[in-house]
């Protein structure tokens, strides 16, 4: 059962994580690593481009006559042996996205978090009275000191969408290499595996795992 702390790093209470996350997950690696490269690969735009030799410019005639001349034949200038041809097998313009249905997003979503939440590498933050407005303050709650912070683990703090502080913890966290933040919204598995540490506000695990409890995914 996760901790969760208020602003000072005092643990507060625990809550029972729900039962969706409590299941075994261990089969479904597949659909993880399905999962993580559709979300790697789908913003890549796609966009590097080559010319093939029937692109190129010029070449029109045949650079020497086919004999006589002691070197090799030659057919164009813009063969891809000369210098300014066209390349061969070069990349073209190409869509890298691919599709996952969405049960298997979820699956996959769902067994990430289980997985953290099994080894104990998720923490509830307590928001509501958040003051802190020093990043040493903040590497204090998370790390027990801001010299900590720099070899802790990386700790990703997920935000709900309507955080009262959530500006103020973005703003805490900023200069903190280990640590990044995110919206509850946003979270995908790629960032669930990424980070060796979750650190939910109350809001936005209320959020997440209601949206699992509705059947949601993204």
């Amino acid at each position: 059962m996760p901790n969760v702390i208020d602003a000072t790093g005092k643990i507060v209470r625990e809550v029972q994580a729900p039962a969706v996350l409590e299941q075994d997950y261990s089969a479904k690696a597949h659909t993880l690593y399905r999962a993580v490269h559709r979300e790697m690969a789908n913003p890549r735009a796609g966009t590097a481009s080559t010319k093939k030799r029937d692109e190129v410019a010029g070449g029109g005639r045949k650079p020497w006559k086919q004999k006589g001349t002691g070197r090799a034949r030659q057919g164009s200038i813009r063969s891809p042996q000369w210098r300014h041809g066209g390349v061969v097998f070069g990349p073209q313009p190409r869509s890298f996205v691919t599709d996952l249905n969405k049960k298997e997003r979820k699956v996959a979503f769902v067994a990430a978090l289980s997985d953290r939440f099994k080894n104990g590498a998720v923490t509830l933050l307590d928001a509501s009275d958040f003051t802190l407005v020093k990043t040493a303050d903040f590497a204090k709650l998370l790390f027990g000191s801001a010299k900590a912070a720099k070899h802790g683990p990386s700790t990703l703090v997920i935000v709900a969408h309507d955080e009262k502080h959530g500006d103020a913890i973005a703003l805490a966290a900023r200069n903190l290499k280990k640590v990044d933040v995110t919206n509850a919204g946003a979270l995908d598995v790629k960032d669930v595996l990424r980070f060796e540490r979750l650190v939910f506000t109350t809001g936005a695990f209320d959020a997440v795992t209601g949206k699992l409890a509705d059947g949601g995914t993204k």
